[in-house]
């Protein structure tokens, strides 16, 4: 196991050396399907090629194009979205407008079903979510990409080590793409599915789960399988989750409330450093009424 955060780059892990790789590398090829054959994420001039950094032993995917292998979540989501006898396409990044025409962001992946004359019947949206990541991955990055074959396995070490962010995924990106674009989705009776890494969706609140013929929404959840023989990793599909769209949403953007008497015990703290503890220490708190009343 390495002793880095770095499981792929420009789409093969670190300790593959093969010519394939190499090429990658040095060419900043993306394999997985992006809109131009080179990464592009973060810089098109300097692109930082992670697809998926470890947490301990698990792979976890942080680039949303690294979903696109084998179009595997686009065949997924239009058996949920269509019947198995309908010709489908797919368009990508989709503009979609509110009420008055302003932009309500961009839907990731539209599959358009359409008949025999090319005509639009029916379409549906799918959403991809990485996994941000806290802490400086391109310092790790940067170091790597200048010797690969001799720093595969190097040790990385420093109070900014990169990890997945599952909170800020959920609360800055995940919750406002079903708030806003969902929303409309919703409104205009359209199902979607949500594109999430088994480790990102095991972080979310559980949802209550219904059937798929009655769902709004499909949560197509995949992992990164490790094969041996190509020294590369597979996305594979974990598992389903149907859920309506209201339950879900509201159980992803409401916060689970602690104990009110641990924050008013951090306010005390705090008002005690700033006082300088002016009052004596006999002084009634509103923690110590709070606490009389649970015991009454």
């Amino acid at each position: 196991m390495p002793h880095h955060p770095l499981a792929e780059v420009f789409g093969f892990p670190t300790g593959n050396l093969s010519a394939g790789a190499g090429r990658h590398r040095a060419k900043r090829l993306c394999p997985y399907n992006n809109k131009v054959p080179n990464c592009t994420k973060d810089k098109a001039k300097d692109p930082l090629g992670v697809c998926s950094v470890y947490e301990d032993d698990k792979a976890v995917i942080t680039c949303p194009v690294r979903f696109r292998q084998d179009w595997l979540i686009a065949e997924d989501a239009a058996a949920f979205f269509f019947a198995s006898d309908v010709s489908w396409t797919s368009l990508t990044e989709v503009r979609l407008p509110d009420k008055h025409g302003r932009s309500a962001g961009n839907i990731d992946i539209v599959l358009v079903a359409y008949n025999e004359r090319g005509r639009v019947i029916d379409f549906a949206a799918l959403e991809v979510q990485a996994v941000y990541i806290s802490g400086n991955i391109r310092h790790a990055f940067e170091y790597y990409m200048q010797d690969p074959i001799d720093r595969h396995n190097m040790t990385w070490e420093g109070p900014y080590y990169p990890r997945p962010d599952y909170l800020s995924s959920s609360r800055k990106r995940l919750a406002p793409q079903l708030i806003y674009k969902g929303g409309i989705l919703n409104k205009w009776d359209k199902k979607f599915a949500v594109v999430v890494d088994k480790h990102f969706f095991a972080n979310l609140p559980v949802l209550p789960e219904t059937d798929s013929n009655t769902a709004d929404i499909a949560w197509l959840i995949y992992d990164l399988s490790f094969d041996q023989t190509k020294n590369r990793y597979d996305l594979t599909r974990h598992r389903t989750v149907y859920t309506a769209f209201a339950p879900a949403l509201e159980m992803i953007t409401t916060a689970e409330a602690g104990p009110v008497i641990d924050f008013v015990e951090q306010l005390q703290q705090k008002l005690d450093e700033k006082l300088e503890n002016g009052y004596p220490p006999d002084t009634p708190t509103l923690a110590d009424v709070i606490g009389e009343q649970r015991n009454d």
